[in-house]
Order: structure tokens, then C-alpha cells, then sequence
């Protein structure tokens, strides 16, 4: 499981053990999935000089990867539960088993009835590392709640429980994802993602890596609607501030092969939820533009049209990258448009101070 962490999860037709078992009283979906022009993996971000990450093409396109790691997180639940599934959970039972990620001995449990977050759930799964229970985790890896029908759950992950051969400094790294297909807030499903405590990065190394996020997804039809923050402690453009929220709304058809995108840069200690002040007060056009004249209050329109270029919102992708910002490249996105419109970020404060924990 641990290669799941640190590449990316391309085979989502995975077609593991049990899939077909109708015994099974695994979820057989928890997650909601992203259209292409949404994401994008790290290595199209590898090489690019420093100063492009301040035009409006490098900060969208690293907004597209930071979507695609809550999304990746979300696809790290379905291959393990797809994982599990060859134990044959058919009742509530007990398991104990050895690793092939670590080779170290995991003790899994499921229950009827638990209660976690406020409400009885149908029923509970926990993932344990044997040697550590004794730990202030309790050893814990993997946590899933679950109803049957309506399907919904709710999933929290601990990779380091699951695979010691991960990087000391993932240690303290949690994921969770809640989903629900039950039909309420005007989708056919949908899901939030969070991520909290990524391991630090130098930041001369990569000044915008990013320590947590929250991301709601649902899908309606064709269209796949997505919004949230993700929280970047040393981002950092021309000035002396530091510590970002990649604030954004977003809308997206893999039919059309098209997605639209608001994005906001508002500071993480901003404490708001407010749509007119994450995307409008500080869209990426008003940050960067206060950022180039803080420095140089002199500088000429040449040097603003080059650091503002395509910093316009809304921002226009396809299943190839960034298109362009402002105008709408074709009457495909129109829809797009209107359905951001109602949509709107976390409060940038709450997403930097995000914390998940286990029952």
C-alpha cells in the first residue's frame, strides 16, 4: 500500500480479489471520481523556472496537483478496501495477517453498530500495526464507518500504520474522506477529502508544498463539482509574506472534456468563508498585482502584462492543461461558468489548522 502513497493511482478499474463477491459486506464505493481536466501529477510541475510560478498558467496548473493529491488520497481508500477484500468479510470478525508492504503482522477488526462522529454506523472497520497498539495512535491505520443503503461512509488513513517502509517524515500524515450516496445536497454523490500533516519541506526546495487540504467533490450527471483550499505554510511570491490557501471553486465534464476554475490566494490567517472575499478580494489577479507593486510601485505596464498574464478568472482547462483565463474558449465551458458561480472555498483559516483524528 505503500506505493499507492507515492505514485500515482492510474488503475482505477483495478479488478482486485472478491470484487464480484455479493457476500461481502465491504462499501464497494466510497469516492467520487474527478474529471482529467482537473488533474495533474507532479511531473508535468518538475522543471519549470522559479519566476513562471508566479504567472497565472504555473498557478492554476498547481492548483490541478493539488486536486489530484486529495483525489489520489481518496483512490489510496478503494485499492486497500479492494486490498481487504480477500479476507472475505462477510460478518463481523477478526483477522490478524502479514503485511506484503511491510512484513510486519496488522490486526483487522470489524464491528456491528459503532458510533463515530456523532452517529451509529451499520458498521466499523479498523486496520491496525500489531507492534504499535501500545502507541498514542493505538497503532491505528485504517478506520472505515459504513451504511449499506443509503451508501456512505466515512474513512481515515494513517499510511505510516500501514506500510513502515514509508518515509520516517510521514509519520503523522492523515487522510479522510467522507462520502455519502444518499442524494442530499443536490448531487448523486459526493465526497470531502482532508489532508492533514504532511511532512515539511524545505522551502527552498519546493515553496509550495503544501501541509494539508479539504476538498468537497460531487457529482450531478455529466457535471463534477469541486471546491475547497489546500494550505501551503512557506508560499511566498515577491513580498515578505508567507503562508498561503490555494482557495478555489470548480466545475468539470470528462463528456465535454472541459473544466473551469475560480481561484483566490488569500493568506492562511484569513478568517472568512465569504465567496466575495477568498475569490474576489484575492484573486490571483489582486494578490500579484499588489505583490509587483509593493516592490516596484514604479514598474511599467510591460512588467505588469508579464507577471499578470493569464491571471484573469475564471481559468479554462481541457484534459491537456491550462487554455487560457477570462473569456470562455468555446460554449462548451458556459455551463461551467454559471455552476461556479454558486459555489465557494472553506475559510483559509480553519484548513491551516485542520486536524483528523481516529475514534
Amino acid at each position: 500500500m505503500g506505493a499507492l502513497f507515492f505514485t500515482a493511482c492510474e488503475n482505477s478499474l483495478y479488478d482486485g480479489p472478491g470484487l464480484e463477491d455479493e457476500n461481502s459486506i465491504l462499501p464497494d464505493q466510497l469516492t467520487v471520481d474527478i474529471p482529467a481536466a482537473l488533474l495533474e501529477d507532479a511531473s508535468s510541475l518538475k522543471g519549470a523556472p522559479a519566476i513562471d510560478t508566479l504567472k497565472g498558467r504555473e498557478i492554476y496548473g498547481h492548483l490541478r496537483f493539488f486536486i489530484h493529491t486529495g483525489h489520489h488520497g481518496a483512490h489510496i481508500v478503494r485499492h486497500i478496501i479492494y486490498g481487504i477484500r480477500r479476507y472475505n468479510i462477510d460478518q463481523v470478525k477478526t483477522v490478524t495477517y502479514e503485511s506484503e508492504d511491510d512484513g510486519r503482522i496488522k490486526n483487522l477488526v470489524v464491528v456491528e453498530g459503532p458510533e463515530f462522529d456523532g452517529r451509529t454506523w451499520e458498521y466499523g472497520l479498523t486496520i491496525t500495526d500489531a507492534e504499535s497498539e501500545g502507541e498514542a495512535d493505538g497503532g491505528k491505520g485504517m478506520q472505515i464507518f459504513w451504511n449499506k443503503n443509503p451508501k456512505e461512509g466515512i474513512s481515515i488513513i494513517k499510511p505510516y500504520n500501514l506500510d513502515r517502509t514509508l518515509e520516517r517524515e510521514m509519520a503523522h500524515a492523515m487522510f479522510r474522506i467522507d462520502y455519502s450516496g444518499a442524494g442530499e445536497l443536490g448531487y448523486d454523490h459526493h465526497m470531502v477529502v482532508s489532508i492533514s500533516d504532511m511532512p515539511a519541506i524545505d522551502p527552498l526546495l519546493a515553496p509550495f508544498a503544501m501541509d494539508g487540504m479539504k476538498m468537497f467533490v460531487g457529482k450531478k450527471g455529466d457535471f463534477v463539482d469541486v471546491y475547497g483550499n489546500s494550505s501551503h505554510p512557506n508560499a511566498k511570491f515577491l513580498t515578505e509574506k508567507v503562508g498561503y490557501n490555494w482557495a478555489f471553486v470548480a466545475s468539470g465534464s470528462d463528456v465535454e472534456d472541459a473544466a473551469v476554475v475560480e481561484l483566490g490566494l488569500p493568506l492562511s490567517t484569513v478568517d472568512s468563508d465569504e465567496r466575495a472575499v477568498l475569490l474576489e478580494a484575492y484573486a490571483i489577479y489582486n494578490v500579484l498585482y499588489k505583490e509587483v507593486k509593493t516592490i516596484w510601485p514604479h514598474a511599467s505596464e510591460e512588467i505588469l502584462e508579464a507577471w499578470l498574464t493569464n491571471t484573469e478568472a475564471p481559468g479554462f482547462f481541457n484534459s491537456n492543461g491550462f487554455i487560457q483565463g477570462g473569456e470562455a474558449p468555446g460554449n462548451e465551458f458556459l455551463p461551467l461558468v454559471e455552476r461556479i458561480g454558486g459555489l465557494a472555498p472553506y475559510n483559509p483559516k480553519t484548513i491551516a489548522n485542520l486536524e483528523i483524528m481516529f475514534n
